[in-house]
């Protein structure tokens, strides 16, 4: 800091979100410090007795344009960008009658939560970026939870250590970048067929995790900054520290729970492909069906359910190993039925939120695409066989779709009486997967309904669906051989749907 004995250590204050901010300024006057701030800042300032100069006193040089320029001024970037170990520098100062500013205290507009030119702040920013630039003696503060850290270190020390103030830069130089970002998102013009040129990333850090995919790797689960996750608000009532891949199976899991429709829905996730998924009249039955598709796999699974959990769901899941459960409410006798399985982490949580874009790293390089919606309206959707489905069948190949829809392709889903019977997932050919499919039901596929994520490429695979029994396929359509297909289903006695909409996952 560069107190000495012509004036006191300066703090320049200026913020949007005043929490702690009196009491910051309150503190640092009793360590001796001048306070200059500057509009709504300073006139809160003084409001609670806080002593504060207006920064028009320190400039010479009153607000103007509606307060658009009031700190774009050499008396201030000269105070906060001088190096006074260079004589040069201090010369400067010196004519000019700049007195350095040692510390800034500034937090930007908010920009995404009221997106308009007068929300895009100059003085601010800049402020920010000249402190941090040299924040090899200037201190800059832009997050409220770091002034208590900030405050006990002067308070003990009398300055602030060269590894405190460059972590404050670090911390600063995000903060604009995210603000810029949210600027650049506003005055990128939405385009339906073109994804935009620039897709500015800010990552805040939210929580680390106990290892990566893998115990040797390290993890941590971060947040769009200036976006909302349906993470931000869940919390954790049981069990270990979640790591990578249980957050990963966790967020397939709750998404697909909450795609299945209306009615009580229950999921098994492991490694992100379901394994089960039902959906029934109550969410003890949602579940039991749901694990009932594939119990070996289920074993280490994560469970999600669109339903508050009851005790009756909370006994049937008594003796299956599980790694996470996840619901937006639990009867308090569950919470004491599940405390029992100290291994169980227990997630209580809010529904999820649609994403914008999804991204996926390439080493240096990055994959952008929209998200894959799943449209369920049987009125785009075409009976292109003899014989059309029933009711009750129109309800299982809707389930067997929106589960198709987040397994690995290629895929295949068996699906029976509202519950998945047989799911053949990420298989290089789609023959494999209707094998897998097919064993796993075991004949509980009879009369039920078979979805493939894309076409059938071949009458074999169309072919297999009548061996597993089904009565009624759902596939996008499109081959060269739909007419091939077609017949096969015809031949069969099987109702087929063309959805003209494929669910590729990767």
């Amino acid at each position: 800091m560069s107190q000495g004995a012509d004036h006191p250590p300066r703090a320049l204050v200026s913020v949007y979100d005043k929490t702690g901010v009196v009491d910051l300024a309150q503190r640092l006057v009793a360590l001796g410090w001048e306070i200059i701030s500057s509009g709504g800042t300073s006139a809160a300032l003084a409001d609670a007795g806080v002593p504060v100069t207006p920064v028009e006193q320190v400039t010479g040089a009153p607000e103007m344009l509606d307060g658009r320029v009031k700190t774009v001024h050499p008396v201030i970037h000269g105070g906060l960008l001088a190096d006074l170990s260079n004589p040069g520098h201090v010369k400067d100062l010196a004519e000019r009658g700049i007195v350095p500013i040692d510390l800034v205290v500034c937090n930007l507009y908010p920009f995404r939560s009221d997106p308009s030119v007068d929300l895009i702040d100059i003085g601010g920013p800049a402020m920010v970026r000249a402190a941090a630039k040299n924040h090899e003696r200037v201190g800059v503060v832009v997050q409220p939870e770091d002034y208590g850290m900030v405050l006990d270190e002067l308070e003990a020390e009398g300055s602030l250590s060269v590894a405190t103030r460059r972590r404050l830069a670090r911390a600063a130089y995000a903060h604009t970048s995210a603000y810029d970002a949210a600027i650049t998102d506003w005055l990128t013009e939405a385009d339906a067929d073109e994804l935009p040129p620039t897709v500015a990333l800010t990552l805040e850090r939210q929580e680390v995790l106990r290892y990566g995919e893998n115990p040797h790797q390290t993890g941590a689960r971060y947040r769009i900054a200036g976006q909302s996750s349906w993470w931000d608000q869940a919390s954790q009532l049981q069990g270990k520290a979640m790591s990578y891949l249980n957050v990963f199976d966790a967020d397939a899991a709750w998404r697909l729970a909450h795609s299945l429709g209306d009615d009580p829905a229950a999921v098994v996730i492991k490694h992100a492909n379901p394994c089960g998924a039902a959906v029934a009249d109550d969410i003890a039955t949602a579940y039991q069906r749901a694990h009932e598709c594939d119990p070996v796999s289920a074993f280490g699974g994560i469970v999600a359910v669109n339903r508050m959990v009851t005790a009756e769901m909370a006994e049937a899941m008594a003796d299956v190993f599980t790694e996470v459960l996840i619901a937006s409410e639990y009867e308090e006798a569950a919470l004491a039925l599940l405390g029992k399985k100290k291994n169980l982490r227990v997630l209580h949580a809010p529904l999820p939120e649609a994403a914008d874009l999804e991204i996926r790293t390439l080493g240096g390089a990055a994959l952008v695409q929209t998200p894959d919606t799943v449209t369920m309206d049987r009125s785009s959707w075409e009976v292109v066989t003899e014989r059309a489905p029933t009711d009750d069948q129109w309800a299982d190949l809707e389930l067997a779709w929106r589960v198709a829809a987040r397994v690995g392709s290629n895929c295949i889903v068996l699906a029976k009486d509202r519950q998945a019977v047989g799911i053949g997932a990420g298989q290089q050919n789609r023959r494999d997967a209707g094998r897998i499919a097919a064993e796993k039901a075991a004949g509980r596929a009879a009369g039920g309904a078979c979805a493939s994520d894309a076409f059938f490429p071949f009458r074999d695979g169309l072919d297999a669906a009548a061996e597993a029994q089904c009565a009624t396929v759902i596939q996008p359509g499109g081959s060269v051989r739909d007419q091939e297909v077609i017949d096969a289903a015809n031949e069969h006695n099987m109702a087929m749907i063309f959805t003209g909409e494929r669910h590729f996952k990767h």
